[in-house]
């Protein structure tokens, strides 16, 4: 009886890890795209600050 529970135990233990590992896939997958969206609207300036007035007057 203890090796069929134990079985058991250990089919759902693999059923939860495939499980668990597939919606890890999506999750991923969903913050790449989300993460590619963002690079894409910020686009290649975004690094900069904004208003930066005051490093471009000079002095004098």
């Amino acid at each position: 009886m203890i090796p069929w529970i134990l079985l058991f135990l250990l089919i759902l233990v693999v059923f939860g890890f495939g499980f668990t590992t597939q919606a890890l896939w999506w999750v991923a997958a969903v913050l790449l795209v989300v993460w590619i969206f963002g690079f894409a609207r910020r686009g290649r300036g975004g690094g900069r600050r904004r208003g930066g007035r005051r490093y471009s007057r000079r002095r004098g």
